[in-house]
């Protein structure tokens, strides 16, 4: 994940504990405890929020996409069902990143996590 241009931090996050599985890149951003922390918050408040869904059902939220003056935050969730998943919030630098080849890649990258993980 650290490959992708523009990637300055990158944080997989079990979405039912809120914690960190794992984290690379620059620490000196925000520690990986509070990131995956405040990550976990946003998520849930976008899964439980029925005016961000755009069907009569609900939508399966795949991404989430934060902009900041500095950079992209971009939360990927492994699946609609927020318990018992995981998802990747990867940092993108606005000056030296692409946020569109950050979403393809990163989409990617998350379809092998979870391939791998149903293979076992």
């Amino acid at each position: 994940m650290m490959t992708i241009p523009g990637a300055r931090r990158a944080t997989l996050i079990d979405c039912a504990s809120g914690l960190a599985v794992a984290a690379a890149g620059r620490e000196d951003l925000v520690d990986q405890h509070e990131d995956a922390a405040g990550a976990t918050d946003v998520v849930r408040a976008v899964l439980s929020s029925p005016a961000l869904s755009a069907t009569p059902t609900g939508d399966d939220i795949e991404e989430i996409i934060v902009s900041g003056t500095g950079g992209y935050h971009l939360l990927v969730l492994t699946g609609a069902d927020f318990d018992g998943h995981l998802f990747v919030h990867l940092l993108v630098d606005r000056e030296n990143g692409n946020l569109a080849l950050a979403r393809l890649q990163m989409h990617r990258l998350v379809q092998e996590i979870t391939d791998g993980r149903h293979d076992r």
